[in-house]
């Protein structure tokens, strides 16, 4: 991909696929917008990168859930870059794992709230600056959650599917301003998730990875870097990604 100094903006990126993507991007001689709720780890991640790539890298500190510091948060950005070519929504999160009747409601909000108005409130924000970029790319991170319901994973499931959809429509708004739109569907990934979903609980996290290798960070952003990399005219409209050993959100191969 012949790269003069483009700039990715991606959510999310303190941890997991984020942080994978903005490595990723970053050795290929990127400029990198990086939001996050941690500044401590914003601030890590951009001085590495910045030493390790010679990129500049702005960070910004918000929670994608609060529409008012988004916006504010793109106010202050459209001061100091002129455009963005690729924004990558991956702030995202699932909390909880049980029967709809049992579950948090506390949690449902949180998970509306940051996949689904999160990413609305991004996309809108981020998208005057997409506008005045000569190539302009949008990836929404899903999951393979949001293409087959499973067990336990009601609202989660909903959520991506509400990504899923969310995409397509990108996909036809967008068309007339020449933008691509690329939704992500992870499967099993070996990052922060499933230590967020069950709230800190290192052994329901680990559990969830035994007897398989699942997919890391750094697969799901070699593919986001592949599909931007792509010709103008191609556009890799969804991609379902797994781990060999994943047949489907309900079969995984166990190994021995």
């Amino acid at each position: 991909m012949t790269n003069k100094r483009k700039t990715v903006l991606i959510t999310g990126a303190t941890s997991g696929i984020g942080a994978a993507c903005a490595e990723r991007f970053a050795k290929e001689n990127f400029d990198l917008v990086l939001t996050g709720r941690r500044q401590e780890r914003l601030s890590e991640l951009q001085k590495r990168l910045q030493q390790q790539f010679q990129v500049r890298v702005h960070i910004l500190c918000f929670d994608v859930q609060n529409r008012e510091a988004v916006f504010a948060a793109f106010t202050h950005l459209q001061e100091q870059i002129s455009s963005i070519n690729i924004l990558i929504n991956n702030a995202g999160l699932a909390l909880g794992k049980e029967h709809f009747d049992e579950a948090n409601m506390d949690d449902w909000e949180v998970m509306l709230n940051t996949n689904v108005h999160g990413l609305l409130y991004v996309s809108r924000a981020a998208i005057p600056l997409l506008k005045k970029a000569d190539t302009a790319h949008i990836f929404n991170i899903g999951s393979i959650a949001g293409k087959e319901v499973y067990e336990n994973g009601n609202v989660y499931c909903a959520t991506k599917s509400a990504v899923d959809a969310l995409s397509q429509a990108m996909r036809i708004d967008l068309l007339q301003y020449g933008m691509r739109v690329t939704a992500i569907h992870p499967g099993a990934a070996e990052t922060e998730f499933s230590l967020v979903r069950f709230k800190g609980d290192e052994q329901r996290a680990a559990a969830t990875y035994e007897n398989y290798e699942p997919l890391t960070g750094a697969d799901i952003a070699d593919c986001i870097y592949y599909a931007a990399s792509l010709p103008q005219h191609v556009c890799i409209n969804d991609l379902v990604i797994t781990c060999t050993a994943q047949a489907s959100a309900h079969y995984h191969k166990k190994q021995a």
